[in-house]
């Protein structure tokens, strides 16, 4: 099993970047995928979650109507739309494969920094 992630940077408050997330090593589409976050000195951070067929969603509070998910699961390829972004979305952004009742396998990450 492998996830890559990529598609962060450094971008300023209001900015946009999309987040993608290379699966390989199982099959993609029979699995619900999330994104985790951490910034830096806390803890990991559930962002949002997509079911196997992509068609139902969840966000975190703190992001809701600002970040939406997606998957393609003929590109094996799991997607973070962010907008609007501010400087408390700056942090380490994981893809994670949703075993039962845990994450299973994670990402490398891929950093995000809001800032002006």
């Amino acid at each position: 099993v492998q996830l890559v992630e990529s598609g962060g940077g450094m971008v300023q408050p209001g900015g946009s970047l999309r987040l993608s997330c290379a699966a390989s090593g199982f099959t993609f589409s029979s699995y619900a995928m999330s994104w985790v976050r951490q910034a830096p000195g806390k803890g990991p951070e559930w962002v949002s979650a997509i079911n196997t067929g992509g068609g139902s969603t969840y966000y975190a509070d703190s992001v809701k109507g600002r970040f939406t998910i997606s998957r393609d699961n003929a590109k094996n390829t799991l997607y973070l739309q962010m907008n609007s972004l501010k400087p408390e979305d700056t942090a380490l952004y994981y893809c994670a494969r949703d075993g039962v009742g845990t994450y299973d396998y994670w990402g490398q990450g891929t950093q995000v920094t809001v800032s002006s």
